[in-house]
């Protein structure tokens, strides 16, 4: 079996596994994986619609991740011309060290201030957007994980292969495909190198459903690691309960998005929000959560957390975002239980 640097880039393929497993297993991400993004399909009609999507969520990603591709950029916000002009100037020194293509970082970094649409062409969005986001999880190279839905008909299934091909091609990122079977003669299937048990027994063979085209489905999405140390860009529970928490003195001491290993050979566990001195770990459970494997894999995370002393402490993210008092009351009650207990 592959490890996951040994997965392919540039090329697309298909992985042997429930696509549930696998979101499992790169969370957190291995050592050896490349940065891995997923993207939801729902049956674009064609090419260029799909391309469109793809670039459309990948730049959202990537301005959502900003600062975190451009070292030296923090704590520049808002989209007053020094501040533009700064991150212009920091972007092409960064390009000029690092082979990233100047004009296209330069763009991205106005862009991520002033929210503005680029000018660039599609083939050079594809191959900057792949790189920046691999930098901002620290690796060389990226992965998209493409979830194709149940239901597509012959033309969609085209249409998903070819616009896969062109990312791969144009953006030099490795396009792995899970889900739905594709019967597609051009799509090789590979081994995907999970652990021996990714998932809880209850869980096995359980799958959160992937929205159908052509019903009230979403519109597609890309979903993407936090970067450890800052609440998921993603996650407007996570930033509204860091801003609510850095109000008050006694929440000093978190920490978000670390990775926690219970045992020297114990798979790692990446908790949204850990308080280390105090073992306590704040988890915000969204709707996924409800899914059958993700519920069972958050029961086993906690009770090895609890088996080394933690305390978790979960929340849905539609309490955080209408009650938060209640949540950041409870959340500060058991640190201070905590902390008179240690003496």
């Amino acid at each position: 079996m592959p490890s996951w640097a040994e997965l392919p880039i540039g090329q697309v393929v298909r992985l042997d596994a429930d696509p549930d497993a696998v979101a499992l297993a790169l969370d957190p991400l291995p050592d050896d994986a490349p940065a891995v993004v997923t993207y939801f399909a729902a049956g674009e009609r064609s090419v260029a619609d799909l391309a469109a999507s793809v670039l459309r969520e990948l730049d959202k990603a990537a301005i959502a991740l900003f600062p975190a591709w451009l070292p030296g950029a923090e704590g520049i916000e808002g989209p007053s011309g020094v501040n533009v002009a700064a991150v212009q100037a920091l972007a092409l020194r960064r390009a000029s060290v690092t082979g990233h293509f100047g004009p296209f970082l330069a763009e991205l970094a106005r862009r991520a201030l002033t929210g503005a649409p680029s000018a660039l062409a599609p083939e050079v969005r594809a191959a900057g957007l792949v790189r920046v986001l691999a930098d901002s999880f620290g690796r060389a190279r990226l992965a998209v994980l493409v979830r194709v839905p149940d239901g597509l008909g012959a033309a969609a299934r085209e249409v998903l292969v070819a616009g896969c091909e062109w990312l791969a091609h144009r953006g030099r990122a490795g396009v792995w495909l899970a889900g739905a079977p594709l019967h597609d003669d051009r799509v090789r299937t590979i081994a995907t190198p999970l652990p021996a048990n990714p998932l809880p027994a209850a869980a096995v063979g359980a799958r959160e459903a992937v929205p159908v085209p052509g019903t009230a489905d979403r519109a597609p999405a890309v979903a993407y690691p936090p970067v450890a140390g800052r609440p998921h860009p993603g996650s407007a529970s996570e930033r509204a309960l860091e801003a609510a928490l850095s109000a008050r003195a006694w929440a000093g001491g978190r920490a978000w998005n670390q990775t926690y290993r219970p045992g020297p050979l114990a798979v790692p566990i990446r908790v949204d929000l850990l308080w280390e001195r105090e073992r306590c770990v704040v988890e915000i459970n969204g709707p996924d959560h409800r899914a059958p494997a993700k519920f069972a894999a958050d029961r086993q995370r906690d009770v090895l957390l609890q088996l080394d002393g933690y305390a978790v402490l979960r929340f849905p993210d539609a309490q955080v975002m209408t009650d938060m008092d209640t949540v950041v009351r409870q959340i500060g009650q058991f640190l201070r239980n905590r902390r008179r207990a240690e003496g």
